[in-house]
């Protein structure tokens, strides 16, 4: 019974911890694939803003308020997979205290925001803050990991880095190296 209670007390400290430190977290809804996604970690819970205009896209991920998501976290060192644990979803009203707490950390951590002085009334207006709470639930952990690799090819989209290389390039490159 204690080893139960001792390991849960360490998952609960790695997954705060691995957490607050990581700069993205790969969420998994009820829906969709695992999305990297960024977020702060605010009273128990990594706390998430999107769906707005410019902000990160969470619909298709089936985030509802109430249900469950899988987090993934990768190590801050390595960057390899560090923990995954199993999340309650929450979404705080509006102007609740749950939600400014969410939105003063999120919004420290806001770059390039276009309208900064009035970030958080557009937030209120246009977003949703989710808070995924952990349920105590690792699936992953150090000395508990699967053994394949879980790749997967990337999503298409339109921001994409390989395109045919124009014709004049290799002989733009080898002038530039003559003189």
């Amino acid at each position: 019974m204690t080893e139960t209670v001792s390991q849960a007390l360490q998952d609960r400290a790695l997954i705060e911890e691995a957490t607050k430190k990581s700069g993205l977290i790969w969420v998994r809804g009820t829906t969709g694939p695992a999305r990297a996604l960024w977020h702060v970690w605010v009273d128990g819970a990594a706390c998430l803003i999107g769906d707005g205009e410019g902000e990160q896209p969470l619909a298709d991920l089936g985030l509802t308020d109430g249900g469950t998501a899988t987090v993934t976290v990768r190590s801050k060192d390595k960057g390899g997979r560090l923990v995954a644990w199993q999340a309650r979803v929450a979404e705080p009203a509006p102007e609740s205290e749950a939600w400014s707490a969410a939105v003063g950390e999120l919004k420290g951590k806001r770059l390039n925001a276009p309208d900064a002085d009035t970030l958080t009334q557009r937030w209120a207006r246009e977003c949703r803050v989710l808070r995924l709470e952990p349920t105590g639930e690792t699936e992953q952990r150090p000395g508990a990991m699967p053994d394949g690799a879980h790749t997967a090819p990337p999503l298409p989209s339109p921001a994409i880095t390989r395109r045919p290389v124009p014709a004049a390039l290799p002989k733009l490159l080898r002038r530039g190296r003559k003189g």
